[in-house]
Parts: structure tokens; sequence; C-alpha cells
């Protein structure tokens, strides 16, 4: 089962006796279910230690009821974007119609920024170089400082983005100085921007004359070959879709067309679109070079190339093709090639990466300890055993406010399984993984995002580069296998400012490889530990202290700046308490509340 006939189907579920609800404008769709996250965060139960079942009611997700239920959406790759014709000048006119369609509709993802939670908005950023006096970056708080061009201005303001998050504040100086770098930051740190917003910028202007001739002919005078200008590789479809649809935010009005090729779709769409001109490419490693060795991609006028989520590629046994891409990027005659790598942490095989392809006074940047949890994700550990985590995760489910949830297991098998279970329990689930053909997975996301399954069953294919607006609620339905892993997977929730939820299933069974490294991250972010987990608390002689092999300064390195955060009135955080009450640092107690006792047998 991929996607289910939500609309015949869900009518079953609707039938269920429901409390009486107000209708809602669905432009308050985040307002409300921010309030509802407040009120599930600071509730408290203290005769119970279960919430009593309550009716669920998902309808202020569902969307327009009067669309048709069979409409047919194109793949991301075939999505439309702004295309360019002869007779604009340097900068085109706005299009009303598609800026609805590119930052509007309900398949991109608006990016919101809430300045009233204070924990992103006081992370370290520290700068790592060899020579300190290479660079010395500006403390910029506020994007009209940083240089941009106007039209990309105009582009993020009507992607919601309103301040500078602190990878954004790190990294879009940095690169419009020229450097090439590595940056290192928590999920849903706004990386995607931090890296389009500078690139873009340095090429309007200057992207006609640098641009391949549209419609020019590869080997044999056959098909269009696509030159770009900018490369962005990124392991998973899902991630590299992601980046797609922010790339036809920040490529609107300018000479930039975006195309966007990954595996598991036809590659003859993929490659019509290449054939009308391309100037900058999101792809995954292995359909990118499958490309370039069929001569419809060439890399010789790469100016530019990103490497996202460098540890998960190589991790995932890509270094090969990434070797490949990065050779043939540094092909082109003028040597003008910036080379930028995001890494969720910095092992030995991302530093022998970066030294040898990156420039010798190449940048570091880190946000935070790498590795480190994203702390507005309110963090709850459930203990529920083993052979009754089925019946635990639909009373959570029955028992919880309404939200968008999404829910992470470790196998295909147990992902349609599970999807079974909780569909035939009149609940609108949806599922994706590895075996789902690149439609299926494309349809599961659509019906996830627009609500008509606003319960999505995912195993770790969806742990990195989804970003559907309001997920307030991920659930670890199986413990995952790195505490890496649990990093990415709840950080698919509180996206670039807003709060979130994190729910984890924890047993003897399968969650003890585990038990100490979780119990130091909820300590770090100030989380409650509950009993079971208490055993396996640092002393206070042995302190916090995490795996530095990732956070480690490279020998000769010197530290060029850090230790800003959220310092000024216009940055995150500057709104002060009242909604930062709800935030990781004051983490609810769970010993009679909706989510269940930390107490040692509690739980089912």
């Amino acid at each position: 089962m991929s996607s289910h006939e939500a609309e015949d189907q869900w009518g079953a579920a609707a039938e269920a006796p429901q409390e009486e609800e107000k209708p809602q404008d669905p432009e308050t769709d985040l307002t409300i279910s921010t309030k509802i996250l407040e009120e599930m965060a600071n509730e408290k139960n203290t005769e119970k230690e279960w919430a009593e079942k309550s009716s669920y009611n998902y309808g202020q997700f569902i969307g327009d009821a009067s669309a048709p239920a069979n409409l047919e959406i194109p793949l991301y790759s075939e999505a439309p974007r702004f295309e360019w014709k002869e007779e604009y000048g340097e900068v085109a006119p706005r299009d009303p119609t598609l800026e609805k369609i590119i930052f509007g509709d309900d398949f991109t993802v608006p990016t919101i920024v809430n300045g009233a939670f204070q924990g992103i908005g006081t992370i370290e950023i520290s700068w790592y170089n060899v020579n300190r006096e290479v660079w010395d970056p500006p403390k910029f708080n506020r994007f009209e400082e940083m240089g941009l061009h106007p039209v990309i201005m105009e582009n993020l303001q009507l992607s919601h983005y309103t301040v500078p998050t602190p990878i954004q504040r790190a990294c879009i100086p940095t690169i419009v100085k020229g450097f090439d770098l590595i940056a290192c930051a928590q999920t849903g740190s706004g990386k995607t921007a931090a890296f389009l917003a500078p690139i873009i910028s340095k090429l309007m202007g200057k992207i006609k004359t640098l641009a391949a001739p549209r419609g020019s002919r590869g080997p044999g005078g056959y098909g269009r070959k696509a030159e770009p200008l900018v490369l962005i590789v990124a392991p998973t479809r899902e991630l590299a879709t992601q980046i797609f649809l922010e790339c036809r935010k920040f490529c609107y009005r300018s000479f930039m067309r975006p195309c966007l090729v990954y595996g598991g779709a036809d590659i003859r769409p993929q490659r019509t679109e290449l054939e009308k001109g391309c100037d900058l490419v999101v792809g995954t490693p292995g359909r990118l070079q499958d490309f370039i060795d069929r001569g419809n991609i060439s890399l010789n006028r790469v100016r530019y190339t990103v490497i996202d989520e460098a540890d998960e590629m190589l991790d995932m046994g890509f270094e090969p093709q990434i070797r490949k891409l990065l050779h043939a990027g540094d092909m082109n005659e003028d040597e003008n090639h910036q080379i930028m790598m995001f890494s969720a942490t910095f092992p030995a095989s991302v530093r022998k990466l970066a030294k040898e392809f990156l420039a010798d006074d190449y940048v570091r940047i880190n946000v935070g300890r790498i590795g480190s949890v994203n702390p507005n994700v309110v963090q709850r550990i459930i203990y529920a055993n083993f052979d009754k985590k089925r019946q635990a995760i639909f009373d959570l489910l029955a028992s919880s406010p309404a939200a968008r949830t999404l829910i992470f297991v470790n196998s295909k098998r147990e992902a349609d399984s599970l999807d079974d279970y909780l569909w035939n329990k009149g609940l609108p689930t949806t599922s994706i993984h590895g075996d789902r053909t690149q439609r299926e997975r494309e349809d599961a996301l659509i019906a996830f995002r627009t609500g008509k399954c606003p319960i999505l069953i995912a195993t770790d294919v969806a742990s990195r580069g989804l970003d559907v607006r309001n997920v307030l609620h991920v659930i670890n339905y199986d413990m995952p296998k790195t505490i890496e892993e649990y990093t990415h997977r709840i950080g698919r929730t509180a996206r670039i400012g807003t709060m979130g939820l994190a729910t984890t299933f924890w047993n003897d069974k399968d969650g003890a490889h585990l038990a100490e490294s979780l119990t130091k991250t909820l300590i770090e972010m100030n989380q409650e530990v509950p009993s079971f987990l208490e055993p396996y608390r640092p002393s206070e002689e042995e302190g916090l202290k995490f795996d530095e092999e990732s956070s480690d300064v490279e020998e000769g390195d010197a530290a060029t700046g850090g230790g800003e955060g959220g310092e000024t009135g216009g940055d995150w955080g500057s709104g002060g308490g009242d909604a930062g009450d709800a935030t990781a640092g004051e983490a609810p107690a769970s010993g009679g509340d909706n989510w269940g006792s930390g107490g040692g047998g509690g739980g089912w």
C-alpha cells in the first residue's frame, strides 16, 4: 500500500464521534497548531498516569474538499519554474501567477521564522581557518547588511525569511567573500538558503555571459547538453527534491534555470528538462553521473559546487561518485571554482575530502556543538514494551490533539505493516520507504503535505531532507540505530525557529544501545530524564562528555570567530519569555501528562 484512497476511506474515519469544533481559517493553521503544542507541553494530569482516550479530528489538515480526488500532480522534477524570455533585461518582471505556485502552493515549504523561541538565537557560531588574518567574519544580523542582490532580497521576503538564522549569518558573508567552506549545523537551521542566496546573488548580472548558449548540441550532434554553473549534490531523492523546490524560489526572475535529476524515475522527462536549458542542477550522485556519462550534462562551466549532507553521502558509499563530480567540476578553464560542503558531523572521511578538494584557506563553520539536537524540540521518552508498541502508538495518536505527525520505523516491512494497522483503525495514514517507486514516494509526500494523510510512516529515507510545513510531532516507533539518526529524525519538526515535539518509544530490548548517549542528549537540552534512564546519567565528576571526533579543530587551524548568538534585538529569540517558556529549556514533566510516565515500569 502506498498512498491510500484518502478521500473515500477518510469518510469512514470521519464518521467517528467527534467534539464539535469551530471552523478554522487555513491561514491560522500554524498559529493554532503551535498553541496546541504549547498546551501539550504544559498540561499535567496528576491523578492518572495516562490521559483518557479522546476523539480525534484531522479535519483541520484536510485541503479543499472540492478539489478533484484523482488530480494528477506531476513529478517534482517537472514542477513549474521561472522561464526566461529574450526580451527581458538583466532582471525579469514579476509574474503573480507563477509567484503563487512557487512561493505559496501546498507543495513548497513556507519558511517561517518565529522570534518568540529563544533556543536557536543563542547558539554559538565558530569559524576556523588556517590563517586567522585571512578572514575576520563580520557579525551581520540582518539580510540587508549582507550586500545581496535586490532580486534575492525580494525572493527572501517572498519566502518569508525575516531575519537570518545562525548558519545563514555565518555562511552568507563567507560565500560572498569567495571562500571555500565546510559548515556543520543542526537540522532545520536553514542551510539551503544559506548557500543558495549568496551563490545566485553573486551570479546576478553575469549569468548570461557565463552560461552556455541555450540549445547547444551534445556529442555527435545528438540531444542538447546541459552546462550548469551551479552543481548541488544530495544523498537522497527527498533531500534533492527539497533543495530543488527552494532553488525555484531563489532563481525566480533571474536567468538561472534550475533542474532536478534523481534515480528511481523515468530518465526521459528529466532529460527533456535538461535540454530546455539548465544553469543550476540538483541531483543524487548516481543519476548525475549517469547523465554525465551519457553526455547530457557537462561540468566544464561549473563555478559553484555544493555537497549537502557530506557525512551521510560518504556513509552511503558515494565517495567514488563524489570524487568524480568534484574532479569534473574543477575542469573550468579559469579555475574559478568555489566548493561548499555541509555536514551534520565532521568525521575523518569528511575531513579528508575537505583537505583534498577545498582551497587551502577554506573556512570551517560550526553552529553549536556538532551533532547536537535542535533546542526547540521538546523530547519525550516513553517506556513501551516491545509487544505492546502497536497499542501504544494507537493510544498515543487517539489521545493527542490533531497534528501533522511523522512516525519512524526501522524496516520497510514494519512501515507497511504499521500503516495497515493504523489505517484499519481509522487513522488517515500513508507510508514511504526505499522499495516504493518514485511516483509512489512522491504521492505519499504530497498526501502528507496537503493533509489528506496527515500521518506519515517512514523509514530513514525521510530522516534527512524532509521539510514539510507544520510537522509538530515526530514519533520514534522504533529506536534508531545511532544517536546521529535520532538527531536527524527529530529534526523533522521544529523547522526554522518553530517549536516541535518528539516522542520516542524505549524499552530494554531495542533501546539499551542508545541509553547512555540518549540520556546525555536529554541533559544537554534540559529535557526531563525518565527514571528508567537515570542509571545512565553521568556522574558530576564525569560531566557531559560527547564523542569529540567530529568537533576537534584540525591541527594548525585557528578559531577566527565565535561566541556570538542572538545578542541583538533583531535576531532569533529576541521576543523574550512568554512563548519561549514552552521551549526545550522548560520541558514538561511526564509524571502524569498525556505523554505517559517516565517512571521505571510505567507505560505499556
